[in-house]
């Protein structure tokens, strides 16, 4: 059977196990205690993983390169590294939160990848020069493993503020509620236990982001490294301020200040969610947004 037409099956397979995983995830959130949906989940998340690892596979055999070479491979590693992190993650904290903010992410990425993309890019070609190199499998798989990390991490922030900013104007209502003691007695008590549960459940955000991007963020900085290393192999200079070396730059700054202000306990709550939904953006113009562009040393196999 041709290469070609099983890759195109596993990825399409993918799609339909991710958006049936989606309302798994979904529908487990609204009825916690049916225990089969969250052990459905995972074996669907993990068949997708397996969809993805064999698509790697078989470019990896059939061009004889690790395929990480254009933004079509990318993806779909990228996609594999959110499952997997997912899965371990998931296995570990025992939360089904994370299944229902990864899948969408996943679902969106493969659908990029299989409807958006023109099938020139899908096509692999000789890699040029400066990608013939060990680093490419050492520097380019660590950065989109921590992008993944990142990104989920992430991802748990902007729910953190979401879940807060409707805790917070829940509770000025109720404030103002108050004039009517008698009358709502019994609704403010309900309302009471609604806002401690709320704010158990933004702890356990809060702290499962805290952990996650604590993951992401040294093998974002491996990866810097060893993408300097091999910049000065291939191109004679470890930093050249290339629109992708920047950014990566600004992507560990950011991360680094999340960290910073959770160390030292300057910041708590909302502050630090707000420094790491500014991150996801910034993971998503580093990784997409330059490249886009055309331009830089870091083009190779994208739009150039």
């Amino acid at each position: 059977m041709n290469s070609n037409l099983i890759e195109n099956t596993l990825i399409n397979l993918s799609f339909a196990i991710l958006l049936f995983t989606l309302f798994v995830y979904w529908i487990n959130i609204a009825f916690t205690n049916l225990k089969m949906l969250s052990n459905l989940g995972k074996i669907c998340t993990l068949a997708v993983n397996l969809c993805l690892s064999s698509t790697l596979i078989i470019r990896w055999i059939e061009n004889k390169y690790f395929p990480l070479s254009n933004l079509y491979e990318s993806l779909i590693f990228l996609t594999w590294g959110l499952t997997l992190v997912h899965l371990i993650l998931e296995q570990q904290n025992k939360s089904k939160l994370i299944g229902a903010i990864n899948t969408p992410i996943c679902l969106f990425i493969i659908a990029f990848t299989s409807f958006s993309l023109p099938s020139e890019m899908k096509k692999t070609v000789p890699l040029v020069p400066a990608l013939r190199s060990n680093w490419l499998m050492m520097h380019v798989s660590i950065m989109m493993i921590s992008y993944a990390l990142l990104i989920l991490g992430s991802l748990l922030s902007i729910l953190f503020l979401i879940i807060y900013k409707v805790n917070l104007k829940n509770s000025n209502i109720n404030q103002k509620r108050t004039n009517y003691r008698i009358q709502m007695s019994t609704s403010i008590a309900n309302n009471s236990a609604l806002y401690s549960d709320r704010m158990s459940i933004l702890q356990i955000i809060d702290n499962l982001s805290y952990r996650i991007i604590g993951l992401g963020f040294p093998l974002l900085t491996i990866g810097i490294i060893a993408g300097a290393v091999w910049a000065n192999d291939a191109w004679g200079s470890y930093w050249s301020w290339d629109p992708k070396e920047t950014w990566a730059l600004i992507t560990w700054l950011i991360f680094a200040a999340y960290l910073h202000s959770r160390f030292s306990k300057s910041w708590a709550g909302e502050k630090p969610a707000i420094l790491a939904s500014i991150g996801f953006l910034v993971v998503w113009i580093c990784y997409l947004g330059v490249n886009f562009l055309g331009k830089g040393l870091h083009s190779y196999g994208w739009l150039s």
